[in-house]
């Protein structure tokens, strides 16, 4: 889970550093992000020059009685009023056009990178937080483009040009409404603060609650199995209940500051009515200039209250852009340095003195040494946690070794172009995972250049046929997420289609007929005979049976190889194979 964070890394309340990479992604954009600085600007000027018109009107043409010059005024005034509603519009349209083609780009970087990232770095990193990232955290994004900074930068302006127009009417009436503008600015420093550290309490609570509601969907099963509901559900009320806190605690920021901002902005108008009324009694300040400062007045304190606001939506988005960049700048991936493209690679695969830690020195596998020929089959046997699967992940280069070489064709992997090497090796797993989408489309995985001649002839070799032609739509059969509505039988059917169909040199086959009945293992048991011919192959099992005719055994314990050799010499050796071998026997005569 997260912890929240209540500063930038520099430790600034403004990251410019955040800043500026941020605005790299306006760069492809950048016609679009001036015309926005302009229509800022036009949008600051014109929603300011109605009042100083209407002081013009009242103290020039109304006091002349001038009739057609307040009738010249009105239409200059009516076509200000149409051309700031047509600006605000443009700055409006664009501001988001341009927030959400950021957030696209930015999106689209995020995934590529997460594509990239070695399988390590998903072992300790919760699927919650990475879909926060990649949804939430990036959508908040856009409203630093169409509500934080450009919405800033026309409020500052705005302040500026009020500022201005009413130095020119009356200095004395200026000075009097600024008067209550340091209350208001320490209160909007203070609301700024706080509803910064709930904001950013807001996120770490979204991205808490999405680990624990991807974490519990994901793993239903499992909790109604052991009737878990109950102990879960009181979890997940905890969880949302700190994000219902941390909600409130923004709400309540709110709630106390813009009371506060309009009984300050209300003394002010109190105070500058007072003064401009003695003014008028005098005779030293005009009927239009009190009207002007009134609506001043009322321009002048939107702004500052909504300052502290953009300045929030500005910094949650640098809060966000902060977390996004650090998983950008993750280095943990897989280096692709290599740029071996064999034309016919072989099959030839050696682990030299390989030596492998999912954690510093707590070691997986220890000093293995073995070899395979190409077309040959090579099978693992072990408890579980003996390295067996460590081995996969390693010819796959999901994770890299610590010491030692793994070569194939007598080339280091590392010397392979890793997505051309990939392409060789076919991996069936004992957990097959289908995604939500056709079942051809999850045997091709997109691949658009596999017909359905060649999914129909994989299909007949595994057996697979049968049940999907059954299937309504065939091949255009629409499988749920996870492949839910399919038997365990008929996923693993397919992931074996699968495999075949990227007509791979290497195969890799963990477990992969232990989640299937007897029925069905027979069936695979043959098409796997029909895979592996000609090709090298290395398996993993827990049914001995299915690996007697392995040309290769290679015994695991604990990282370590204790023995090797065919069915027939292990089970001579009276090793830990042969023991193995009879408590599964065993276990099968008294089932």
């Amino acid at each position: 889970m997260e912890q929240a964070t209540t500063a930038t890394k520099s430790g600034n309340i403004f990251d410019w550093q955040v800043l500026r990479r941020l605005m790299a992604y306006v760069r492809p954009y950048q016609r679009i992000f001036y015309f926005l600085i302009f229509l800022t600007i036009a949008t600051a000027a014109l929603g300011t020059l109605r009042p100083f018109l209407i002081q013009r009107m009242v103290d020039v043409t109304i006091e002349q009685s001038d009739w057609s010059g307040l009738n010249r005024m009105f239409v200059l005034l009516l076509v200000l009023l149409v051309a700031h509603a047509i600006v605000s519009y443009l700055q409006t349209y664009f501001g988001g056009w341009l927030g959400q083609y950021i957030v696209r780009d930015i999106r689209v970087d995020l995934y590529k990178h997460i594509l990239d990232l070695r399988l390590k770095f998903f072992d300790r990193t919760p699927i919650g937080v990475l879909v926060t990232r990649n949804i939430s955290d990036v959508e908040t994004l856009s409203d630093v483009f169409s509500e934080g900074l450009a919405a800033m930068i026309g409020d500052i302006l705005q302040l500026l040009f009020i500022m201005a127009f009413m130095f020119y009417i009356d200095w004395r009436l200026t000075l009097v409404s600024l008067a209550v503008i340091p209350p208001l600015l320490f209160s909007t420093y203070v609301f700024k603060e706080k509803v910064k550290k709930s904001f950013q309490e807001v996120r770490t609570a979204v991205a808490n609650l999405n680990s624990f509601v991807q974490e519990h969907l994901t793993g239903m099963n499992v909790v109604q199995i052991f009737n878990n509901e109950e102990r879960e559900f009181r979890k997940f009320e905890k969880i949302n209940q700190e994000h219902t806190r941390a909600n409130i605690r923004s709400v309540l920021y709110y709630s106390i500051y813009f009371p506060v901002a309009e009984v300050l902005a209300a003394a002010g108008v109190g105070l500058l009515v007072w003064y401009a009324a003695q003014g008028q009694i005098e005779g030293t300040i005009s009927k239009g200039a009190l009207i002007a400062f009134i609506m001043y007045n009322a321009l002048f304190f939107r702004p500052i209250r909504q300052i502290a606001d953009r300045f929030n939506t500005l910094q949650l988005g640098l809060v966000s852009t902060e977390r996004l960049l650090k998983l950008l700048d993750s280095k943990e991936m897989i280096a692709d340095n290599g740029s071996y493209i064999p034309t016919d690679l072989r099959g030839d695969v050696k682990f030299d003195h390989v030596w492998f830690a999912y954690n510093d020195e707590e070691w997986v596998l220890r000093d293995v040494n073995f070899e395979v020929q190409a077309g040959q089959t090579i099978a693992f046997v072990g408890a579980t946690g003996a390295g067996k699967t460590s081995i996969i992940n390693l010819l796959s280069r999901f994770y890299e070794i610590n010491k030692g070489t793994i070569s194939v064709d007598g080339h280091d992997l590392r010397e392979y172009d890793l997505k051309d090497l990939r392409r060789h090796i076919g991996v069936v797993l004992q957990d097959v995972f289908l995604f939500a989408g056709t079942i051809r489309d999850n045997i091709t995985l997109g691949k658009q250049d596999i017909t359905d001649e060649q999914i129909w002839a994989a299909a007949d070799l595994v057996g697979a046929r049968r049940f999907i032609e059954r299937l309504p739509g065939g091949l255009q059969y629409k499988v749920m997420e996870r492949g839910a509505t399919l038997s365990v039988g008929q996923r693993q059917l397919i992931s074996f289609v699968r495999a075949m169909v990227y007509q791979p040199r290497i195969i890799i086959l963990d477990e992969a007929t232990s989640s299937v009945d007897s029925e069905t293992e027979e069936l695979i048991q043959e098409a796997i005979e029909k895979l592996m011919q000609g090709r090298t192959s290395l398996v993993i099992a827990h049914r001995l049976s299915t690996i007697q005719k392995a040309d290769r055994i290679i015994v695991l314990d604990k990282g370590e190889i204790k023995e090797a050799g065919t069915h027939e010499e292990l089970l001579r050796h009276q090793g830990f194979y042969s023991q193995l071998y009879q408590m599964q026997y065993k276990g099968v005569l008294e089932s």
